[in-house]
């Protein structure tokens, strides 16, 4: 039975001994460790069994009948006890795998907002009520200062894409647009950056399309249909610097199970207990890699893992193997994480509340992602030390 850990107190006895039980849990799971980048994919009959959670959420009583080394689980519960993170939840098949920390817990999800709002977008295109080839001119989009008429050329999908060609200063920190090119160098559609400023312009382009505030949405499209357990409409505020941009950050207030659950939609393709609640087809299309790796800016994101999708981080090219193959992921400031790895019928939500000087970097997680996944050893019922 998967045990369910509070956050240690940040003594430094707890921590010492945390990281003793992280070396010897790690020593007893090498042999899985050095097979990782051959990690079978999940059984075609998990994902055929899967559930959905009710109420709360199942568990897994016996890791190992899914090919989950015990040694291997309790190693990524020690590394945990040596980070900051605050919550943490895997589920495999739609039930939980294990969990740490307080999930309950709720803060806002930093930049993991964007994705949830790429769910949003789904139903809408689908039923044409949104058209991603309209321009801002078409949807009277300006701000502060005014845009330009090649600026004002960028289309709904430029936003999605970031790919506006738009360098306008954003309402809110915690973007690359101090790496940005001259502004007016690059035509929509054509350079990749990752912005603020059309993360926020996307959400008055859904406000405006739809007719619909983005929190109303995603409280009847999303949150009540796939029974968040911990969900608040009314604690969900947009925030900004409207001297700067008069397009607010739409920031999003989760506990990590409930980030848990829409991460499983994403899982199943949109599907949620019989119902399609995102469109199948956007699902696929908004989780490709429409910016490859290799053309990532700027050049420092070349490295990796990651390309972009539809406000979706997508792992590409050398590195989506094995485990990674077909995985995207949320990502957010200080510890904010949904993650999809659909080649283990796995999703992970991951939570660093801010505040006292919390914080985990996304490479901090990376390591914590690729410790789990060497926890499932080969294919289903073991064949290395710990399963």
């Amino acid at each position: 039975m998967p045990i369910r850990l509070r956050r240690p107190r940040p003594a430094r006895l707890r921590v010492v001994v945390a990281r003793l039980l992280l070396a010897g849990a790690l020593g007893t799971s090498l042999g899985c460790a050095s097979r990782a980048s051959v990690v079978a994919p999940a059984p075609a009959s998990v994902a055929a069994r899967a559930v959905y959670p009710g109420a709360s959420w199942e568990r897994i009583a016996a890791p190992e009948s899914l090919g989950w080394s015990r040694a291997g689980l309790d190693s990524v519960r020690a590394r945990l006890a040596t980070m900051p993170s605050t919550g943490f939840v895997a589920v495999v098949g739609g039930r939980v795998l294990m969990e740490y920390g307080d999930v309950q817990a709720v803060s806002y999800l930093a930049s993991v907002r964007k994705s949830v709002l790429s769910m949003l977008f789904g139903r809408y295109v689908a039923d044409g009520t949104v058209r991603l080839d309209r321009t801002l001119a078409d949807l009277g989009i300006d701000d502060v200062g005014g845009l330009t008429p090649q600026e004002r050329r960028a289309t709904v999908r430029d936003l999605l894409t970031a790919r506006s060609g738009v360098y306008h200063a954003a309402s809110n920190a915690g973007d690359d647009l101090a790496s940005a090119p001259p502004r007016g160098s690059q035509a929509p559609g054509t350079y990749f950056l990752y912005s603020n400023w059309d993360f926020n312009a996307l959400g008055t382009a859904f406000e405006k399309m739809t007719g619909r505030d983005i929190y109303d949405a995603l409280d009847t499209d999303l949150a009540r249909p796939i029974g968040m357990q911990d969900w608040d409409r009314a604690a969900q505020r947009k925030s900004g610097d409207t001297t700067r941009s008069v397009h607010l950050a739409y920031h999003i207030n989760l506990s990590t199970r409930d980030m848990a659950r829409l991460g499983y939609l994403m899982l199943r393709e949109g599907s949620w207990a019989g119902r399609q609640l995102v469109p199948r087809d956007w699902v696929r299309e908004s989780t490709r890699a429409t910016t490859p790796v290799s053309r990532m800016n700027p050049a420092s994101h070349r490295a990796g893992p990651f390309g972009y999708g539809y406000l979706w981080w997508v792992w590409d090219g050398p590195h989506a193997t094995g485990a990674y193959r077909g995985a995207y992921t949320g990502l957010g400031a200080v510890g904010q994480h949904i993650s999809v790895l659909p080649a283990l019928d796995l999703v992970v939500a991951h939570k660093t509340r801010p505040g006292e000087g919390r914080s985990v970097s996304h490479a901090q997680y990376r390591e914590l992602l690729d410790l789990l996944v060497r926890a499932r050893c080969g294919n289903a019922g073991g064949g290395s030390a710990g399963c």
